[in-house]
This record gives C-alpha cells, structure tokens and sequence, in this order.
C-alpha cells in the first residue's frame, strides 16, 4: 500500500515502507501454537515411590568458646591453653562433621596481633566459621568510645 507523504518529494512518488501488521500476526499465532504444545513435550514416568515417614535429623554444630583476656591469655572452653596448642587443636576440629563454630570473645584492651595470630591459626587449621561475640552499647550511649589521645 502506498501512501502520501508531508515531503516536497513529486505527487507521483511511492513511499516504500515494510508493513509489520502481517508479521505481528505470525509471531502471535506461532506464540500461542508454543504456549499450547510446551506442556505436552514434558517426558515423565510415572512410578510409585513409597512413602517413609521420619523425623530429619537436626545437627547442632559444637561451639567452641575463645576468650582472650586483656594479658593476652587463651581460653579453649574456659579452659586455659597455650597459643602453640591452638593449632592442633583447630586441626582436631576442623575435620568434625559439621564442623564447629570458633567464637572470639576478647577484651576490649587486647592486642590486634593476638587476635590476628589466633584467627590465622583457625584459617590455616581449615577452619571455616569464626565469629566475635560483642555486648550491645546500652541505650542512650554513645555506639563507641572516643579513642584517647596519644601522646609522644
């Protein structure tokens, strides 16, 4: 079909233009033969499974409690031990199933490299789940406290 245009082009000319009413019409038609055999090419086998009725089993992973204190001694459980145990000790955990969670709890004055030290140990023991056990700011406080000035 040809139609006319606003141009200054000669009144005898033809516009040349695809028209997309036809195509619309295919793409809707091959879309509904889709939507109408897609659900019948699904393969299955029916079989009878049997039923088994059973509680899952639910494992707590062990937590293993690390506490430092402000002189830098360890804690496994409460329980003192030596930092050059700490990575035997990790290897010995870390081949549990599931394999336990490690939480930190230090003190507020404990030293970087300590903390660093043992949670270096707990990685290359393979040990996956390290946590730091923290105690909320009481309401109405401020979320830190200011750092002191340090002087030389």
């Amino acid at each position: 079909m040809a139609f006319g245009s606003f141009d200054s082009k000669p009144a005898g000319s033809t516009m040349s233009e695809i028209n997309m009413v036809p195509l619309i019409d295919v793409m809707l038609v091959l879309l509904v033969i889709f939507i109408i055999t897609a659900p019948l090419l699904s393969h299955s086998i029916k079989i009878n499974v049997p039923q088994v009725t059973t509680q899952p089993i639910e494992q707590q992973p062990k937590v293993i409690d690390l506490a430092i204190d402000t002189s830098g001694a360890v804690f496994w459980n409460e329980q003192p031990v030596a930092l050059d145990e700490l990575q035997a000790r990790f290897a010995a955990e870390a081949g549990a199933d599931p394999q336990p969670e490690v939480r930190i709890r230090a003190d507020v004055d404990t030293r970087y490299g300590e903390l660093a030290e043992i949670m270096g140990a707990a990685r290359r023991a393979g040990m996956k789940r390290l946590g730091f056990v923290t105690h909320p700011a009481p309401t109405g406080a401020p979320a830190a406290p200011a750092a002191p000035a340090v002087t030389q």
